[in-house]
Formats: structure tokens, sequence, C-alpha cells
């Protein structure tokens, strides 16, 4: 019998759910009163864990009790667990009723106001039983925390030139460039010939320089030659940044289809200024070697269909 044998006899699922419930919580208290047991019970629990393994799970003090590096890593085997679970659930259902299910979606801010409503549209036309839980994730690192704590199934994402994380799956969904738009009613708009240094010196809005979407955008600026200006106002909000420059005070800069979608609902117009250096790419992520359910597999194709049919456009 290898240790993997052993530690089955002796670590249960119910054990997994009492450490979850504890680092959920930050107490043992709490975690029993969450589960509906004793406290005695999740402590007895916790040690019996703690003597299979050899290891001490938990930092115990009156504030609460904080996982220590062995309790972080059965943690994260017990989510990983669950999870598996679920899926398999999922996969059963789906057997039963094709047209069932959920996709729990996390997005940023950017694909909320570009492709999430292209698909979905089309995802719910083709299977309006599977529900569809989508979360506005923020950049950075906060959305790969999302996949990891399969809090979310997949992420679709605005990609940068930075390497994915080794235990993410990335797929390209294209790349496109970066445009300059003002408002329909700006002196710009009227213009036939409009340079990147009639503009430079006006009020701009762009992301923060330290966010990914600023850092490329910095470097489109450099590539045409300029200084990135200092801008006005400081966001990584779509919509914030449609309604600034579409009231005709300001100057932004936004990936292509962003700014073409937006065009059609505010009074935005595309600048003919050839924008050079760095584009932005669209990519879906996933967790490696994770069990994707049924109708997150049909989510991925409705994106992918949805991809290609805009590039025969």
């Amino acid at each position: 019998m290898d240790g993997s044998d052993r530690l089955g006899r002796r670590i249960n699922l119910r054990d997994l759910r009492v450490l979850m419930a504890v680092a959920d919580t930050g107490s043992m208290a709490k975690a029993a009163a969450t589960l509906r047991i004793s406290h005695p019970a999740v402590s007895k629990t916790i040690s019996e864990l703690e003597g299979a393994l050899g290891a001490r799970l938990l930092d115990r003090s009156p504030q609460g009790a904080e996982l220590t590096a062995s309790g972080k890593v059965l943690l994260r085997c017990g989510i990983n667990i669950f999870d598996e679970l679920r899926q398999g659930y999922r996969s059963l259902e789906h057997l039963s009723d094709p047209n069932s299910g959920e996709v729990r979606l996390g997005c940023t801010d950017i694909i909320l106001h570009s492709l999430a409503p292209m698909v979905l549209r089309h995802f719910s036309a083709k299977y309006p039983g599977v529900q569809v839980d989508v979360k506005l994730a923020n950049p950075g690192e906060h959305q790969l925390r999302e996949l990891r704590e399969r809090r979310v199934d997949l992420l679709i994402t605005r990609a940068t030139d930075q390497s994915v994380a080794d235990d993410m799956h990335s797929e390209l969904l294209f790349d496109e460039p970066f445009v300059f738009v003002v408002g329909a009613e700006s002196e710009f708009a009227r213009k036939r010939r409009v340079t990147l240094g009639d503009i430079i010196g006006h009020k701009w809005i762009l992301p923060p320089p330290d966010s990914s979407p600023g850092a490329l955008i910095e470097g489109v600026f450099r590539a045409a030659g300029f200084q990135s200006p200092v801008a006005v106002v400081k966001t990584i909000s779509i919509e914030l940044t449609a309604q600034l420059v579409a009231s005709g005070e300001f100057v932004g800069i936004l990936p292509i289809s962003v700014a073409r979608l937006k065009a059609g609902q505010t009074a935005l117009r595309v600048l003919p200024v050839k924008s050079v250096g760095p584009r932005i790419s669209a990519a879906i992520l996933v967790v490696k070697n994770r069990t994707l359910g049924p109708a997150v597999e049909s989510f991925v194709n409705c994106v992918r269909n949805v991809v290609e049919a805009s590039r025969r456009q």
C-alpha cells in the first residue's frame, strides 16, 4: 500500500471541507457555525488531519486560525478535488439534458464592452437552458487568482506581451491595433487630416501607466516618436473613457474593435491617425489540466466561432 492509499483511508472529503471552512472564515468557531457542527468536532478534525500528515496545518491564536504553508497546500488540493467533483456532476447533468449546465465567465472591463455581448447573444440563442454567470475581473494577478481558486471556469482577457503563468493555458483569439478617438463634435473630428502632433497637447483620458493597457499605450506613443502625455483623467474604465471622449473635451485611445462598437453607441469618432507600435490581443485563459464541463466547452467553441465570423466581415 503506497502513501496515497494510506492517506485515502485517513483523509476524507468531510475533513477537507472542514479545513476549507476554517480557511474561509478565519476561525474554528466560525467554521463550526457555518458547517453547523460543534467547535470541538472542528478542532478534532483538524488535529487528526495534522496527525495523518505529520504537519501543522493551522497557526492558532486568540484572533483566529491562519493556514500554515502545509495548510495552504492541502487547501489547494481540497479546492481542486471539489472542483473536479463539481465538473463531473455537470457532465452527468449534460448527458441527461445537453441544454443545461452553467458557465462561470470572468472577463475584464474592456471585454465586457467589446467581445462579451456578441458571444453571449450567440450562445444564449443556441443554448437557452445554460446559465452564464459573468463576473468582472480586475486586470493583472487578481484575474488569475479567480481562476486558480475555481471562482470562474474561464477568463477572457486582453492579453499583453507578458508571459503566461506556468499553470495557465492561453488561447489567442485575435490581436488588433489601438486607435485614437475624439468626440463627434470635436474640432478634430471635422478635419480631413489629423496627425498625432495635432492632438498630443489636448486633454487626454488614458489608463494608468502602471496598468497592463497603460504600459502598451505608452509603447504606442514611443513608437510614434512622442512621450506619453500626462492624462487629465486616468482610468481603465471603457465606459468612462467613452463618455468623456464623447463629450468633446477629451482625446482617448482604444482598441479598434472597442472604438468601433462605442462609435455606434455614443458620439465617438475614430481619427485617421495610424497607430504604430504595440498591438493588444484577446485570449481565453483556463487552468491547465482542469476538467471543463460540457457547457464550458460549448461556450469556448462559441467564442471561437464569433471571433472567426467577425474576421470574415
